[in-house]
């Protein structure tokens, strides 16, 4: 269902950046606009990453190998870091050097009408990709560690699902910018004064530097390994201590593979009398257990000790 989800919001992504990307470009290659053609530049870069994000998701479900047991569920976290890095590089970068050069070189945009409709018509369609990414997410965010009283930083700081807030953020950057490039033309166009859409240029990409900044620190934090939710890990040590001969059940450590992939690694307590026969039954009817309780537990490893 995460899967569905996230590729449904990708998708939707992907189709209103590419339209918009080339419309945008089509209007700075007219009008001149340097602010508009960050625009163009920050939605193909968009583009580009809804397109690794399902490679991600396509690498993130092969099942296991000899060379990967595990699977290659870690696969959409490392394109996740590839995107984040990209809006942070080429679309930061770009939009700073285009407004740089149109600072010290200001000129005139030519028929500013053109770039007030095509921000205008750019909003309109990304905030219909903004509201299906945001549906996206508040369909799996409980499920994520979302809290209502927490905002949505938070949420995507406690997500284990890099698509189910990076569309979101990207989106939001988006819509962010496009008000700035509007701005920065009416402003630039009312005043008479060129170099303000240079600035306009450098505000967005300062924009999209700060949010691919904070994107890849979460996707940096997936990829090294983060712990699953304690609702999970309480849920996993409440079946092992109420499990047969168990009598405790301590350290236990788990690991995010992927957004639905955890493996978990437990110390189990057995009575000195346990015989081997039945601690080997247990290993068995518990591992069974949690996976059928947790679904999204793909492997257990567990390591008996006598009763401390």
């Amino acid at each position: 269902m995460s899967h569905a989800s996230s590729k449904k919001v990708i998708y939707a992504a992907l189709g209103g950046n590419l339209a918009i990307a080339v419309t945008k470009m089509a209007a700075a290659a007219w009008t001149g606009s340097s602010a508009m053609l960050s625009e163009g530049v920050h939605s193909l870069v968009d583009t580009g990453n809804e397109v690794l994000l399902l490679y991600g998701l396509r690498r993130a479900e092969k099942p296991a190998d000899a060379a990967h047991p595990l699977g290659h569920g870690r696969e959409l976290y490392f394109w996740s870091f590839i995107v984040a890095l990209l809006i942070f590089s080429i679309g930061a970068g770009v939009s700073f050097y285009e407004g740089v050069i149109h600072v010290l070189n200001p000129t005139p945009i030519t028929d500013v009408r053109i770039s007030y409709i095509v921000l205008g018509l750019a909003f309109v369609f990304e905030l219909g990709s903004w509201y299906v990414a945001w549906k996206g997410f508040r369909a799996v965010a409980p499920a994520l560690g979302y809290v209502p009283d927490a905002g949505y930083i938070e949420a995507a700081t406690r997500s284990k699902d890099p698509t189910s807030f990076m569309v979101l953020f990207e989106d939001s950057a988006a819509l962010i910018g496009i008000v700035i490039a509007l701005v920065g033309t009416a402003a630039a166009d009312w005043l008479q004064m060129p170099v303000l859409d240079g600035v306009a240029s450098i505000a967005i990409g300062l924009l999209l530097g700060l949010t691919g900044a904070f994107l890849a620190r979460e996707s940096k934090g997936l990829l090294m390994g983060e712990a699953a939710d304690p609702a999970l890990r309480d849920r996993i040590l409440q079946i092992a201590r109420s499990h047969g001969r168990i009598v405790g059940a301590e350290p236990l450590f788990t690991v995010h593979l992927a957004p639905w992939q955890v493996v978990v690694a437990l110390t189990l307590d057995f009575p000195d009398d346990s015989r081997a026969a039945d601690i080997e039954r247990s290993f068995a009817s518990l591992e069974a257990e949690i996976k059928r309780s947790c679904p999204q537990v793909v492997g257990v490893f567990i390591r008996p000790q006598l009763q401390r």
